[in-house]
């Protein structure tokens, strides 16, 4: 399988997606949302033992709704489900979303997924008016072609192991067909090789874009055999990995939830432990439905379906490589 990156290396690579970012210093969290140019097929995968979404449901392949108008990551545990109603809001402001009957309001399909970040940082003492909605108004009113990664969005608040998290987003091309991810990384696991100090996505990676290798191991003082979990650190609730694959490929919902089942593996491959029963670990696939599978497709579902994997766990690399300390949290890569 001849596998390269796409010009950005982002999600948005993908034809018809953008992705906006919003986030607040002051409560240390933040929303991302990927917006759609038109309506797009959905699944998503859950694997972990914790989860938090918001319609959900709605992407099973046994269910009516057949596409969504975006997707939202969040921040904030269960008040980070608000964001979603911040997007449709937005959406249905600019006609977005479903019609019914004479009735002139648009009902947008907004599927979203949350991660736990309430201990990060500066105090979350909001009161009755936690700060999703208008985060993702704002990251919805933000969304382009480009976008941070690192300390941005829904990984602004978020910790892999012992060190920071992150957002983080690759692509790649393959037999016609682009592939994305985007992920905000915040696992009770560890992305970092024990005996090495370095990254366990560092195999996947493609033209350099995890930068070099550590000459050492990382705090080597901290990373047992459990790599520097956060297991290690006993603060095992404060977590969940929450992903976005996408592709142009033409694909039913039940296409789509094969391609999310097999992204998850990205994952595995990049963090250890995962799918923890401290986890919310949650994978959306998304496919713009602008190239046919053609000759085989269950055969090029399954190499879409690798190929998706592979770009998860690269993109989850560069949230590593992309983050940095913030409120006492070491980044893996030393400023």
């Amino acid at each position: 399988m001849n596998v390269t990156p796409n010009a950005k290396n982002l999600i948005t690579d993908v034809a018809g997606l953008r992705v906006g970012n919003a986030h607040s210093a002051q409560y240390a969290t933040g929303v991302t949302v990927v917006l759609p140019d038109e309506p797009v097929t959905a699944a998503a995968d859950v694997r972990g033992g914790a989860p938090g979404t918001r319609d959900i449901s709605a992407l099973d392949p046994s269910c009516l709704v057949d596409a969504v108008h975006g997707i939202v990551l969040s921040g904030g545990s269960v008040f980070g489900l608000d964001a979603a109603g911040g997007v449709i809001s937005y959406l249905s402001e600019r006609g977005v979303g479903l019609s019914f009957g004479k009735s002139a309001l648009r009902i947008p399909v907004v599927p979203s997924a949350i991660l736990f970040d309430l201990t990060f940082g500066a105090d979350k003492s909001w009161g009755a008016t936690p700060p999703y909605r208008g985060l993702g108004i704002e990251a919805a009113r933000a969304a382009g072609a480009t976008f941070d990664l690192g300390n941005a969005g829904a990984g602004y608040g978020a910790t892999a192991g012992i060190f920071k998290g992150g957002l983080g987003s690759a692509s790649s091309v393959f037999g016609g067909f682009t592939i994305g991810a985007l992920v905000a990384l915040n696992p009770v696991g560890s992305c970092i090789n024990p005996a090495s100090g370095d990254l366990w996505a560092r195999p996947f990676e493609l033209n350099g874009e995890l930068g070099p290798a550590p000459a050492k191991p990382t705090s080597a003082g901290r990373l047992t055999p459990l790599g520097g979990s956060k297991l290690d650190a006993r603060a095992a609730g404060a977590n969940t990995t929450i992903a976005v694959v996408a592709t142009d490929a033409v694909l039913t919902k039940a296409q789509a939830q094969r391609l999310a089942i097999m992204a998850s593996d990205g994952m595995a491959r990049a963090i250890r432990p995962i799918h923890s029963p401290f986890d919310g670990d949650t994978v959306f696939a998304l496919a713009t439905g602008r190239t046919p599978l053609r000759d085989q497709p269950n055969e090029t579902l399954a190499m879409l379906g690798s190929a998706a994997a592979d770009c998860l766990t690269r993109a989850i690399g560069r949230a590593m490589a992309s983050a940095e300390p913030l409120h006492g949290v070491d980044a893996w890569r030393p400023a």
